[in-house]
Parts: structure tokens; C-alpha cells; sequence
């Protein structure tokens, strides 16, 4: 226990971070200053006996302010290993193909996802998808998933050749090792893990959360527009890590998830070589409790695109793919103005998470852990006791979502249900929710 304890302190304590959103960043681990080339990206020997290896997240060609690479020094290129192999006795509950999924337009919400009930489930292990859109050979598209974990990945890494990685964890730390350095996360911390990166998951004790996967775009930060140059999350507050390395002759597993399917492949080196890097292309974490709220002063509930955190465009402009919106504490002042979210239909998909407290309008059924599915122009909002209670109550500023922290993830593509998600975690009473709902009219005098 006490080794676990130094483990556990040396890994908190070391992890120092680059900030900044989208920035042109360059580091080395200190043990080796001067890893990093100068005034060019592939000398004929780089230093130290290094490798030189790009990492592309865009088209060469991609306009210079859309382009997204970098360029790793490591000890050894990540080519040397041997034959990816299928692996068959993984991900029986992980789907990327939702074309033959027979449509389903209800309200679902589902119960906390389970943690594991044996010992030494790790990340790569207990994956599970609950709903996605697209296709992820044609590059366009997104998939919902959640993960449930006891245990670390041991000499083992994994990457996503179809797209990026959107973590939520929900419950317990992640301390994950990457080939750019690593990261600690916690609850109401996000992690954007992009394609091709290798990382691993370690945890400290049961831990689950939610996975947005999104395919053919990245993440950015959304428009402003009106608001101005400052607002909502703001780049300053993300950040990446410096560069960490390790250098072990060890037999190593990399899992490689492509076209929805699962391989892995054997090496006789940790992936995580990488002594120095530098470029625009890395992961980077996000402390959801920075985000800065705009919000109505005067009168009307806004809309919730004013809570988005990171936007994945698609090719039609101010529509995306998937949207990553927060409902964080915040200050509710409107005038004459039913407060909570209004009823509502949707030519986008809704999903929600609770990671923490109790989400206003469905105070009930809605438990951290465990999501809901409001699909492409099905009616949703405010259950009976939520919407009784804003009507009548004396409007005076108060503070919303007090200890609370729930999220969506919002897409312009039709959402197809899995098989799994239909048949598990299932709050069979969902729709009760809304039944109490009044007739309140009367024709007037």
C-alpha cells in the first residue's frame, strides 16, 4: 500500500502543463533539454540517437489555419511492430456501424452505467456504446459510448485510427500516459484524445464515465460572434502536457480500434518513447468548472448553444456534427420568464450525462452515471413537478444547478440505438415522466 501510495504521489505530483488551445507548442523532457531540433523538423541525425516521426491530424494541403500536426523525437519509430492480429473476444458491446440498427424515435434515459462486478477490468476492456449516426469508413459521423474500469492498463495502449476521442469521466481520477507526456483527470475534467494518438488508462479504484467519438473533424472551440473576444471556455484554460518519456524493453500491446473493428499488435518497446515534440496536434484536458457562463439578464430562456464547450464542425457552416454543451452552476435572473429548459423539438439529437448533483428538470430518474436520448425531432422537456413548480414560483434571482455539473452531446445526425443500450440500464418508465402534465387552458370570457 505504501508503493502504491509513492506510485499514486510521483504521478500527481511530477505532471507540469502547456496551456492554451490549438497552440504551436514545442517540449522536452528535462532529462533531455535538448532533444528538440533547431531551425528544422528532420535533421540527418537528430540528437541523441533520436528518431524523427510526424504525426499528421489533417491533409497536408488542409489551409494553414486548419492544419493540425506534429513531429515526435522518440527512440524508437512507432513502426517497429509486429502484424496487427483481430482480436475476437473484444468489443461484443462496441458497434461503429449503426446502418442495420432498426430506428427507434422513443425517449430513453438509462440508469447509472454498472461498475465492474470482478477484478482487473480495465479501459480497453469495458467499452460500451450506447448510440451514433454516420459512417465511419465514409469519415462522417459520431458514437456515443461509456466506460465502466477497476483496473490499469498494464504494458498496454491503445489508439483510434477512425476519429476522436471526447472522455467524460464521471466517477474516480484518470491518469493517463500518452506519447506527448501525461495527464491527470478528474470528474468535471474532460480529456480530448485525437486520432492516432496511443495512450493508456490508469485508475485508482472503480471508475466510469462517457465517451463522445466523433469521425472526419476535430474539435475547436465555437464562434463567439456577439459575445466578443472573451467567454465560455476560454483558450487560455486548456492544457496539454510536457513532454514524458519511458524508456523499457518490455513486451507491449497496442490495440488498435479500425473501421469500428478491434486488432493489436505486439512490440518489444513501451510506446511512450517520445522524448521531445513540438506542434499543434496533441491532446489537452479541460477543467469544466473555468467554463464562463453568458446567460440572460433581462427576459426568455437562451438557448443552450450558449453553453458549448467544444464544437466538431461538418461541412455545412453553424452545423455540426457533434456539439459538447455543459449545464454548469450559474445565476438565473429572467424577468416574467419560465426559468428551466422549454418544451421542445429538435432537428438535432440530444444526449445528456450527469456527472454530479441533480439536473434541474428531471430531478427524479436523471442519477449521475446515467444518460438520456431525446432523438431527432421527439418532444422532450420539463417533467410535470419541474414545470409546476417554475410556473408558480416567485421569480427572484437564484443560482441554478448548485453543485451540479450535467452535459450534452448535440449532433445534426439522426441517432441509431443499439441493441445493448435497448435492453440494458433501461428506465422502462421514462415517458411517466411527462404524463401528470395539465390541461391548464381555458377560452376566455
Amino acid at each position: 500500500m505504501h508503493f502504491l501510495f509513492e506510485m499514486l504521489f510521483e504521478f500527481t505530483t511530477q505532471l507540469k502543463y502547456l496551456t492554451g488551445f490549438g497552440n504551436e507548442h514545442a517540449s522536452a523532457d528535462p532529462r533531455v533539454p535538448d532533444a528538440l531540433p533547431v531551425g528544422q523538423n528532420s535533421p540527418q541525425k537528430c540528437a541523441h540517437g533520436l528518431y524523427a516521426e510526424q504525426l499528421s491530424g489533417t491533409a497536408f494541403t488542409a489551409p494553414r489555419c486548419q492544419n493540425q500536426r506534429s513531429w515526435l523525437y522518440r527512440i524508437r519509430p512507432s513502426v517497429i511492430h509486429r502484424p496487427f492480429e483481430a482480436i475476437k473476444d473484444n468489443g461484443q458491446n462496441w458497434t461503429n456501424d449503426f446502418s442495420s440498427i432498426p430506428p427507434n424515435p422513443n425517449q430513453y434515459r438509462w440508469n447509472p452505467f454498472p461498475l465492474p462486478t470482478k477484478e482487473g477490468v480495465t479501459f480497453v476492456e469495458n467499452l460500451y456504446t450506447v448510440c451514433g449516426g454516420g459512417d465511419v469508413i465514409g469519415r462522417t459521423g459520431l458514437a456515443i459510448h461509456q466506460f465502466s474500469c477497476n483496473a490499469s492498463m498494464e504494458h498496454t495502449a491503445m489508439y483510434n485510427s477512425d476519429g476522436d476521442f471526447l472522455i467524460v469521466p464521471q466517477q474516480g481520477s484518470l491518469e493517463i500516459t500518452t506519447e506527448f507526456g501525461r495527464l491527470l483527470v478528474n470528474p468535471q475534467e474532460i480529456i480530448i484524445i485525437p486520432q492516432g494518438i496511443r495512450f493508456s488508462v490508469g485508475v485508482r479504484g472503480p471508475s466510469r464515465g462517457y465517451i463522445l467519438e466523433v469521425y472526419g473533424t476535430h474539435f475547436q472551440l465555437p464562434d463567439l460572434g456577439p459575445i466578443g473576444a472573451n467567454g465560455l471556455a476560454n483558450p487560455r484554460d486548456f492544457e496539454t502536457p510536457e513532454a514524458w518519456f519511458e524508456d523499457l524493453d518490455v513486451e507491449y500491446t497496442v490495440i488498435n480500434k479500425y473501421q469500428g473493428a478491434w486488432f493489436q499488435a505486439k512490440q518489444g518497446h513501451s510506446p511512450f518513447d517520445v522524448v521531445g515534440w513540438h506542434g499543434n496536434y496533441c491532446p489537452y484536458k479541460y477543467d469544466l468548472r473555468k467554463f464562463m457562463v453568458i446567460n440572460t439578464v433581462s427576459f426568455d430562456h437562451c438557448d443552450p448553444s450558449i453553453f458549448t464547450v467544444l464544437t466538431a464542425p461538418s461541412v455545412k457552416h453553424g452545423t455540426a456534427i457533434a456539439d459538447f454543451v455543459i449545464f454548469p452552476p450559474r445565476w438565473g435572473c429572467a424577468d416574467n420568464t419560465f426559468r428551466p429548459p422549454y418544451y421542445h423539438r429538435n432537428c438535432m439529437s440530444e444526449y445528456m450525462g450527469l456527472i454530479t448533483g441533480c439536473y434541474e428538470a428531471k430531478e427524479g430518474g436523471f442519477k449521475p452515471g446515467g444518460g438520456s436520448l431525446h432523438s431527432m425531432m421527439t418532444p422532450h422537456g420539463p417533467d410535470f413537478n419541474c414545470f409546476e413548480m417554475a410556473s408558480n414560483v416567485d421569480l427572484k434571482p437564484q443560482r441554478v444547478a448548485e453543485g451540479t455539473m450535467s452535459f450534452m452531446f448535440e449532433s445534426s445526425l439522426n441517432m441509431a440505438i443499439t441493441n445493448w443500450a435497448i435492453t440494458q440500464n433501461v428506465d422502462k418508465d421514462y415517458y411517466k415522466d411527462w404524463q401528470p402534465l395539465k390541461k391548464h387552458f381555458t377560452l376566455p370570457k
